[in-house]
């Protein structure tokens, strides 16, 4: 029973991506911002818990914002069906008009850590076209492996998958994931990292994220010390109808000793998402869960003197 509701749900899925596909790049993404709108208004506890969010980050003061909470929330899920419209596009084979309108900064940044032959591990979060930065790094630069989770229909997980390795990249799945990520840094590969969702209390560790303790993955942090592997954030946002890409300089890992080393990073690692999110707050997934199981006597780590 579970098999057939999956398969359905995948058809109709297929079904309502269709004008998507093959409308006009213009209408497509109206039409996705349009859809976006609709969810925001419908999803009601997803639109709660973005404006909630919005709201928290601004009165710690880790967030300043123009507009008002809930126009950010709907300019958020705008972005989002506009992303989705887009990857389907891609998905469909009609996606080169948006690959084309991809540009990338910093590409010299990769090219210097690139040259160290210890691997790269690309740096992000849920921000702008995540998707479809992944894929424009492949084309233009290198092909890489991305850290996902499976989705919950099969069926579903295979298309998403085919749309992310259409063009070159591989995917590597939370579960079991160390050692392959380990054998692609040492093969002097590119993994990319998503870390900005909450991880359980053996994962990670509460970091400050936007003024409010949260819990954060420790993974990048132990994988680079491991490796020695150069660590890039790499962003993604929209500008007109295209996106540019923004690689930065290779971060620089703390020169202090045992798990306070692990920390400082993972702190470091941190700030350039919070960056990001400040400066582009309508491109980050504020529907995200982002604090959940903080309880209040966990306080967030703090970096250690000599790298304050």
């Amino acid at each position: 029973m579970k098999s057939l509701l999956e398969r359905i749900a995948a058809i109709v899925l297929v079904l309502f991506s269709i004008p998507f596909a093959f409308l006009p790049l213009a209408f497509s993404r109206r039409l996705g911002r349009l859809l976006g709108a609709a969810v925001h208004f419908l999803w009601r506890s997803r639109r709660k818990i973005a404006i909630e969010n919005i709201k928290l980050a601004c009165k710690s003061g880790g967030l300043a914002i123009s507009s008002n909470p809930a126009s950010l929330a709907r300019e958020n899920m705008e972005n989002l069906g506009e992303s989705f419209a887009e990857m389907v596009k891609i998905y469909a084979g009609f996606g080169r008009k948006i690959m084309e309108n991809v540009r990338i900064e910093g590409i010299d940044n990769f090219l210097h850590a690139i040259a160290q032959n210890k691997g790269i591990i690309s740096i992000t979060g849920h921000c702008g076209n995540w998707e479809l930065m992944a894929i424009a790094c492949g084309l233009q630069i290198k092909t890489s492996s991305v850290v996902a989770r499976r989705q919950n229909n099969v069926y579903i997980d295979a298309m998403v998958e085919r749309m992310r390795t259409r063009y070159g990249n591989k995917v590597i799945y939370k579960k079991g994931a160390l050692r392959q990520i380990m054998s692609v840094l040492r093969g002097n590969g590119s993994v990319g990292i998503l870390m900005d969702q909450a991880v359980s209390k053996d994962e990670g560790y509460v970091v400050d994220f936007l003024g409010r303790g949260a819990w954060t993955t420790k993974m990048p942090a132990l994988l680079a010390r491991k490796t020695g592997a150069a660590v890039l954030p790499v962003f993604i946002r929209r500008e007109g109808t295209g996106h540019v890409i923004m690689i930065s300089p290779q971060i620089r890992l703390s020169d202090a000793e045992g798990e306070q080393a692990v920390i400082d990073d993972t702190i470091s690692f941190t700030s350039s998402i919070e960056d990001y999110v400040k400066k582009w707050p309508q491109e980050w997934l504020w529907i995200h869960k982002r604090w959940k199981r903080v309880l209040p006597d966990d306080n967030p780590v703090k970096k250690s003197s000599q790298e304050k």
